[in-house]
């Protein structure tokens, strides 16, 4: 005779799966609220209180804490037999448990006293069981699985490999679980726990790194992590890195806006009347640095802006939907990956160093914008200023952003110096800087790169402020009849 033990929180199916077994011949045992549900469904158990000889007790908190439980998921066939035999133990062939909701509770702001009762135990003490002895077991975590086990089962053989991979399962799901309640009850006390513990599902494997020679692969199940093409090739390490900085800058922006990336920078931003607009104006910003970029575009592409996006080489578009004719377009360049724009996923910012991990926090923050020179900037100027500095905080460290009202007009990014960044964006300027608008991410040291700006026509600047020179660059602006803010706030980008 087959036993299975059913207990789940997430009930979805559990009824259904439990007919399927009863008519496979499998014994079942059960307890508290899943034993109801098979109860009311008409479905004969055993309960487990009755097996154990055991009631359930301190308000189910202890249930399935029993021997005759875990012998029954831990005995080993032909060498715990007459272990099992002599204590009354039944196999036990399959285990399909769901733990309590903690991570969900936890997010429910209610009292410790209150969350700790989500705190699973006999749940995560049988998963543990079963999967140690996979070979004799198979454990269930999750509902979506089970028509490919009732499948198995109906076919008269759970496979090994199939025991196994439920196995792996268990135990990731057990460690998720462990791990969530580890980094609440840390947080209770400090901002960051003294053990970080955190887990990324649903692994793909990328053809390579960076380059060729480097293995590579991508997890998550939410946001960027998440996404795959909806149509043309997979996407690459790279493509990953260049989508998550686009994405993070074009939601800086509520109307059209176009946004093109290359090597984990923008070299063109703009915005525009519609979307055809604010892509080709991001476009013709850097049209050679556009060649293989990322595009990100935060309205619904049509057909105009496909047909647009085909006459140059593009390795990935990104935006939050498209036309089935416009997919028509674009599928005509086969290699071009297209991915839907999934929704923003906060969370912590987590780096490898060697030997362990940085990791860094953004919580909600004001920039306190204050006007420090003589001349108020125009709203010319102004509209200008705002564009420069989304585009400045998502640009690599050391940044200069000269913009004018609708699009960047020339970007300097990453330089050692902020003077050399400077010059970097005049040199690469696709029009001219007469009246334009600079960002700076952080302070300026000296006022030599805002008389390089000048002297390249820019009229108002914008920077954090917080040198003991400030004053001086303040003069300088002052001299050069500039408008200056500061804004508070610095935006370096490693």
């Amino acid at each position: 005779m087959k036993w299975a033990l059913l207990s789940v929180w997430d009930k979805t199916d559990i009824v259904e799966l439990a007919q399927e077994l009863t008519r496979q011949k499998y014994s079942i045992m059960s307890s508290g609220g899943t034993g109801k549900a098979l109860a009311e469904a008409g479905i004969k158990y055993t309960e487990v209180s009755s097996y154990t000889g055991f009631p359930e007790m301190m308000d189910g908190r202890v249930k399935t804490l029993h021997p005759k439980v875990h012998g029954g998921l831990l005995g080993r066939r032909q060498i715990d037999d007459a272990v099992m035999a002599k204590y009354g133990i039944n196999r036990i062939d399959l285990l399909v448990v769901n733990l309590y909701p903690f991570e969900e509770m936890a997010r429910q702001h209610m009292s410790l006293e209150s969350l700790i009762e989500f705190i699973d135990v006999g749940g995560p003490a049988m998963i543990r069981a079963a999967a140690k002895n996979f070979k004799n077991v198979t454990v269930i975590i999750d509902p979506s699985d089970y028509p490919v086990l009732t499948a198995a089962i109906q076919s008269g053989e759970i496979s090994l490999d199939q025991r196994l991979a439920y196995a792996k399962k268990a135990f990731a799901r057990t460690a998720a679980y462990d791990a969530a309640i580890s980094n609440y009850l840390y947080r209770l006390n400090t901002h960051f726990p003294d053990t970080y513990t955190v887990q990324f599902t649903h692994g793909r494997t990328l053809r390579y790194g960076e380059n060729p020679h480097q293995e590579a692969a991508v997890y998550g199940t939410y946001g960027i992590a998440g996404v795959e093409p909806i149509q043309g090739k997979q996407m690459s390490y790279n493509n990953y890195l260049d989508v998550n900085a686009g994405t993070a800058l074009l939601r800086e922006f509520e109307e059209p806006a176009g946004v093109i990336i290359k090597h984990n920078n923008p070299c063109g931003v703009a915005v525009g009347s519609d979307l055809l607009d604010a892509y080709v104006t991001a476009r013709e910003v850097d049209p050679v640095s556009s060649y293989g970029s990322v595009v990100c575009l935060n309205r619904r592409i049509g057909t105009d802006i496909a047909e647009e996006i085909n006459r140059t080489f593009v390795e990935v578009v990104i935006a939050p939907s498209f036309t089935k004719e416009a997919l028509e377009v674009m599928a005509k360049k086969e290699n071009m990956r297209i991915l839907s724009l999934p929704q923003k996923c906060d969370a912590d910012e987590i780096r490898t160093i060697d030997g362990g991990v940085l990791v860094q926090r953004t919580p909600p923050y004001k920039e306190h914008w204050k006007v420090i020179t003589d001349r108020d900037p125009t709203p010319d100027e102004m509209r200008a200023i705002h564009l420069a500095w989304k585009v400045c905080k998502h640009t690599k460290s050391n940044t200069i952003i000269f913009a004018d009202q609708k699009r960047t007009l020339g970007i300097g990014a990453g330089q050692m110096s902020r003077v050399d960044s400077a010059r970097i964006a005049i040199e690469k300027a696709c029009s001219s800087l007469h009246g334009s608008a600079v960002a700076s991410d952080a302070f300026l040291p000296f006022p030599d790169t805002l008389e390089v700006a000048a002297k390249a026509g820019a009229t108002a600047l914008v920077q954090p402020g917080g040198s003991i020179r400030d004053q001086e660059v303040i003069d300088a602006a002052n001299r050069l009849h500039m408008a200056m803010i500061f804004t508070g706030v610095r935006h370096f980008r490693h």
